[in-house]
């Protein structure tokens, strides 16, 4: 079988410390909806938390593994460095409010590819995250629970930005194999894009030879995955980066997709995705997140699972009464 193309990003999923602060950010502040509490299938003594739209759309979907005594990360070569959330044009002067209202630094929007302007700021982890401002957003729905201005809240992922050595030998994966092609290169960045193109479809390399190397922990992107539109389009994926030289993980069921793992020539952990069959799977849309959902081989643990995690409260995103323009 010919595989099809990649969609652009499924999600990414990062390292956290405390749980509770987690849910506070990106729900009481960043108005995502926790769509998913269930646990790390490999260690169930932790969480896995999902963020995303109402439904947890494929390209809406942030997730971390909460591990509370984890050492802080540090971003560096061979790692995704900048996970960026797409907001309509005329939004961050609303963000800059709203961060500021709620002591959370960041740095000044400044404009860079496209002209578009983005807003850098870092999570409770240290988690580095950006808003970019652009044409197009609009064209994804926002959480409509969210208590974000519609004409401000956040409408899934614009890209993230990887450290690379050398951006040859990943560029060379990207293009030559995963089907990506260049969009723009300046001021030290090169976008490549996927399937679509556009928001929720484009990665971002920078090049940094002398750079340190990235360090796995909290605050650090664990990896990033791509969309795969159905079991046979991810059977044909893994056999033909198998052929081309990449060690492919096999299948791995992840209750609310499947998955396939590999590293780019840089180091970077990529995953491929399938879209089905989604997080309406074990719940209803209406409430999703809600309860501590885990797969059919570990329920009959599920007390004592129950009795080592932090309980969870999700707050509310209220929204911020200064509302300015960028």
């Amino acid at each position: 079988m010919e595989k099809p193309a990649l969609g652009g990003i499924h999600h990414v999923t990062a390292i956290a410390g405390d749980a509770r602060s987690n849910v506070e950010f990106y729900v009481g502040l960043l108005g995502l909806r926790l769509v998913k509490r269930t646990v790390n299938f490999d260690d169930p003594g932790t969480y896995h938390l999902y963020y995303g739209d109402e439904v947890g759309n494929p390209g809406s979907i942030l997730t971390f593994f909460p591990w509370a005594h984890a050492v802080r990360g540090g971003r560096g070569v061979g790692e995704t460095i900048a996970t960026a959330f797409s907001v309509p044009e005329g939004a961050l002067g609303f963000w800059r409010d709203r961060l500021a209202g709620r002591g959370v630094a960041f740095e000044e929007p400044n404009d860079r590819l496209f002209r578009e302007s983005v807003l850098t700021l870092l999570d409770p982890d240290g988690m580095k995250l950006e808003l970019v401002a652009h044409p197009g957003a609009e064209d994804r729905a926002p959480w409509a629970g969210s208590g974000i201005p519609e004409r401000a809240a956040i409408r899934g992922f614009h890209s993230v930005t990887l450290s690379e050595r050398a951006l040859g030998p990943t560029v060379e994966l990207l293009v030559g194999t995963m089907g990506f092609r260049p969009v723009v290169s300046g001021g030290g960045r090169s976008r490549f894009a996927v399937g679509p193109g556009g928001a929720g479809a484009e990665i971002d390399l920078i090049e940094d030879p002398a750079g340190d190397r990235g360090r796995s922990g909290r605050g650090t992107v664990h990896h990033v995955a791509f969309r795969v539109e159905d079991a046979a389009a991810q059977e044909a994926w893994l056999a033909d980066l198998a052929a081309h030289g990449l060690h492919v993980t096999p299948i791995q069921d992840r209750q609310y997709f499947h998955s396939i793992y590999y590293r780019e020539p840089g180091g970077v952990l990529f995953e491929l995705a399938t879209d089905p069959p989604g997080f309406t799977f074990d719940e209803p849309v209406a409430t999703l997140g809600t309860g501590l959902m885990l797969p059919p081989w570990l329920e009959a643990a599920r007390p004592r699972i129950v009795a080592s995690l932090p309980r969870l409260q999700v707050p509310s995103a209220e929204s911020t009464p200064t509302e300015g323009a960028a």
